[in-house]
């Protein structure tokens, strides 16, 4: 059996991620390919109890980045390795880039700390492409606004967070540039989905 592809979305909220990823499970699924849609944090009953709670309930950065590799690891578990050994693709709304950008970049916990927790929980199981979606923080924000829904925690902070998540997950993609592409947000639909089927293209090379 040959092991599936690991497809990881990434971006600040409001980046435009979430838009593309039921196009990008219906692209791939016309190609023959079977698809596994899943998000971080949750994806599992248990890690849907525990989005719950990151998503709404204040606490401190240590035990937020805990809360989030324990529903990770139950991911894992449950939905990503069993679906790529059999050969499916995944792709994930965040993995653990989401950790470094939010919990490491926008509330400054030590990289070392993540570091830690991410070879601890993930074994070395990195995404096989990353897609940044990536947007300054004043559109994202302005796109937030006019989705009208209700903010969570996250989606409650100051643009300043916005700013250090984003120049997180950038450091990440000048770091790891073969892995994590950067998407232009700002372009139109068909751009974006023009440059989305180049990337995918290159993966079943």
């Amino acid at each position: 059996m040959v092991r599936g592809k690991f497809i990881t979305l990434e971006g600040i909220d409001g980046a435009g991620k979430s838009t593309h990823l039921g196009w990008l499970v219906d692209y791939l699924s016309q190609r023959g390919l079977r698809v596994v849609a899943t998000r971080e944090p949750g994806g599992t009953p248990l890690g849907e109890k525990l989005r719950a709670l990151l998503l709404a309930e204040s606490m401190h950065v240590e035990t937020e980045a805990l809360l989030m590799f324990a529903a990770r690891r139950e991911h894992l578990d449950k939905i990503i390795l069993p679906a790529l050994e059999q050969g499916d693709w995944v792709i994930s709304d965040r993995y653990s880039d989401a950790s470094f950008a939010y919990q490491g970049g926008g509330r400054g916990l030590d990289r070392e700390k993540l570091e830690t927790l991410e070879a601890w929980v993930q074994g070395g199981l990195k995404p096989d492409l990353t897609l940044l979606f990536d947007v300054p923080t004043e559109l994202a924000h302005a796109r937030l606004a006019l989705a009208g829904n209700e903010p969570d925690r996250f989606e409650r902070e100051q643009q300043a967070f916005f700013d250090r998540v984003r120049r997180a997950y950038l450091d990440r993609a000048l770091r790891e540039p073969r892995r994590i592409i950067r998407i232009d947000g700002t372009r139109s639909l068909a751009e974006i989905r023009a440059e989305l089927e180049r990337v995918l293209e290159a993966l079943w090379r």
